[in-house]
């Protein structure tokens, strides 16, 4: 598989996702200069076709589509604006692609500064986890240009296995808020759920069976249900991750004068495992908030 041979990718954020998502596109034949906060892990990474570089300006400096996969929103402005950061040394005519899950607002206000230099802007999140970066089957929701798009599809293609060009700038960042809301309240309806059969004398795993065949079947039920029977909460998607994430909807929301009381509820579970130390745990593990009750 050599779709991207032709193309020399800058990478930043090795975690999780990231690391997965590199190895895709090196697989599929592109040059790699990657970097991480952590230095190690850019270093363990390093391969015939993939090269650590020592901060975001050195990426920026080698290569002219760099893909950004970092924790949070003030990460991303680090990366791009704070000191050996990319506007340094970003080519003329450079693609910069957040996909990451970053507010909305300041999405736009990145987009705005790099444009006045001659640089694209594309917020590209996903969905999919882990798993679905270790298989390049993420869903790719993405705000942009259509030129900006173009260029990239080649990159998505190999990433996901949906790709769905949302609006301008700022329009992935808002599907990504929509679909954190959807992914948050259902792990809490599942959670919910498996915690009632289980307390009222069920088989959680037998319950969990027999609703996959009916309106309550979801990939949430399918992979996060069977997580949370078998208590393997390795992360997928983290606790905290997760409630980062619903903090920026329900920001969003406030932006827009929109109220979301079941979203508050579900973002406040998840802060509560937080507070137990619980926040690096798979976001499934969002059922411990109830185990005091059914143990």
């Amino acid at each position: 598989m050599n779709r991207l041979k032709d193309h020399t990718l800058g990478f930043i954020g090795l975690g999780l996702m990231g690391r997965p998502m590199c190895l895709n596109l090196h697989k599929a034949g592109a040059r790699l200069i990657v970097h991480n906060r952590s230095q190690e892990a850019a270093r363990q990474l390093e391969r015939p076709g993939i090269v650590p570089a020592v901060s975001p300006a050195e990426v920026a400096r080698s290569a002219n589509i760099i893909l950004l996969m970092v924790s949070d929103t003030p990460a991303v402005e680090q990366v791009l604006f704070g000191q050996s950061g990319m506007i340094e040394c970003l080519q003329a005519n450079a693609l910069v692609i957040d996909m990451g899950t970053t507010a909305v607002a300041p999405t736009r206000e990145f987009a705005r500064r790099l444009n006045a230099i001659g640089v694209d802007y594309i917020d590209a999140p996903v969905s999919g986890g882990e798993i679905g970066a270790i298989n390049g089957s993420l869903t790719i929701m993405a705000g942009g240009t259509e030129e900006s798009i173009q260029r990239a599809l080649p990159l998505f293609e190999v990433l996901g296995s949906k790709f769905t060009h949302v609006g301008d700038v700022g329009a992935g960042q808002i599907a990504k808020a929509a679909n954190q809301v959807i992914v948050g309240l259902n792990i809490g309806a599942v959670a919910e759920a498996l915690a009632l059969a289980k307390r009222a004398g069920a088989d959680p795993a037998k319950v969990r069976e027999a609703l996959m065949g009916g309106f309550a079947g979801s990939r949430i039920l399918e992979v996060h249900g069977q997580r949370m029977i078998e208590e393997n909460f390795k992360p997928g998607g983290k606790i905290a991750t997760q409630y980062k994430d619903l903090v920026q909807a329900l920001e969003l929301a406030a932006l827009f004068g929109l109220d979301l009381p079941a979203t508050k509820l579900n973002m406040q579970l998840y802060k509560s495992l937080i507070d137990q130390g619980l926040g690096n745990l798979d976001h499934s593990a969002l059922i411990k908030a109830f185990n005091n009750q059914i143990e």
